[in-house]
């Protein structure tokens, strides 16, 4: 990864996902900032980063995963970025979604895409606040008979969510912080 893929990475996120004010976040809690990743996830810009940068951290993490997903909607673009990315960068790595609730129809599978039992990967997510949504995730892909490696997010709030899930047995990897973003 290099600093300057980082740093534009941090300035996009400035640009198109960080807002201060008074949030409700996901979590329940309170924030005086709220990162909507999807702005920056969802761009063309941000794909690019996001496929290179977050499959050099896989790689820097030991991780080879078969494929990357997490909960649907953050989770998707960033699997499908790191994804695209590993097709000029192999061996490939496909991407999954995990849906919040099996559908009452078709296959009533929970992990949808390019998993199958005894797949092992690496849960994504865009924004990390309590670990909460990286935790479903991995329910889901444990369900189905996948080992899950790690954790890769974009943005780690800074607010125990690492530690919630390195508590539980997984290794977090995070392109950036609250803090690194001057938000904290």
């Amino acid at each position: 990864m290099t600093q300057a893929d980082l740093a534009a990475l941090d300035r996009l996120l400035l640009e198109r996902s960080v807002r201060r004010g008074h949030f409700v976040l996901a979590s329940g809690r309170t924030s005086n900032f709220y990162v909507d990743c999807r702005l920056t996830t969802m761009s063309a810009e941000g794909l690019v980063l996001i496929g290179k940068l977050g499959l050099q951290a896989i790689r820097d993490a030991g991780w080879a995963p078969r494929s990357v997903g997490g909960l649907t909607m953050g989770a998707d673009p960033v699997a499908y970025a790191v994804a695209a990315r590993s097709v000029a960068a192999q061996p490939i790595v496909d991407a999954f979604s995990v849906r919040k609730e099996a559908k009452a129809h078709g296959t009533g599978r929970r992990v949808e895409g390019n998993f199958a039992a005894g797949d092992q990967v690496v849960v994504v997510e865009d924004v990390i606040t309590t670990g909460g949504s990286a935790l479903k995730a991995i329910e889901a892909v444990r369900e189905e008979g996948g080992t899950v490696l790690g954790i890769l997010a974009v943005v780690d709030r800074e607010e125990g969510g690492r530690a919630t899930l390195e508590a539980a047995g997984h290794k977090v990897v995070a392109l950036t912080t609250a803090s690194r973003l001057g938000l904290k």
